[in-house]
């Protein structure tokens, strides 16, 4: 419950180690994130890795944001077999104190600059974190609250947009894919054609 309660008081379970009891974030990262057996549990997503390949670059920019450091980051998306289709990442440093995670305005300020979007409108979002994706949606991004399948509706929607797939991403934002169906058959935009 610990976890919980600095994960929701501070954005990010580290904070709160590091705040109440001295623990020194790359050497938790060290010992505990990279540590973790992943190649046993995260293994290639061919389906994930169709949907970003689908995505067209020449009208949006895929960027992963995160507020893992960037080795676990890493980690997770080449074990998932789809760290080439990012052009680039924003994290949480653990090395910079006080830290920056999501949900705290810095931290958005600070994707949306390494990513060079002009504005905040700009940018869209697909988190699976309500309280990630209620800030990014104050703050002007279009966002999507990405649900498991096993969680219950929220009381309150994060965003507009409250997906439970992936592939829903295509209904809600065709204007950034090649095609609208998850095999690329049917569903053409009109601006292939």
């Amino acid at each position: 419950m610990l976890h919980q309660r600095y994960y929701k008081d501070y954005g990010l379970a580290i904070s709160g180690l590091f705040v109440h009891h001295k623990v020194d974030p790359l050497e938790y990262n060290r010992e505990v994130d990279d540590a973790l057996p992943l190649d046993g549990l995260i293994k290639p997503n061919p389906e994930l890795r169709e949907l970003l390949e689908d995505i067209d670059t020449s009208r949006v920019k895929p960027w992963l944001f995160t507020n893992a450091y960037i080795t676990h980051g890493q980690r997770v998306v080449k074990l998932l077999g789809v760290d080439d289709l990012f052009e680039g990442i924003t994290f949480c440093d653990y090395s910079k104190l006080p830290f920056i995670c999501k949900p705290h305005r810095e931290m958005y300020e600070k994707a949306e600059a390494e990513a060079g979007a002009s504005s905040p409108q700009v940018c869209y979002f697909v988190d699976d974190s309500h309280l990630n994706c209620r800030y990014a949606q104050a703050r002007g991004w279009t966002t999507a609250h990405l649900l498991e399948s096993d969680m219950p509706e929220p009381a309150e929607k994060a965003s507009k947009h409250q997906i439970r797939d992936l592939n829903s991403l295509r209904s809600i934002f065709p204007q950034f894919f090649r095609t609208t169906t998850a095999n690329g058959i049917d569903g053409l935009h009109s601006s292939q054609l």
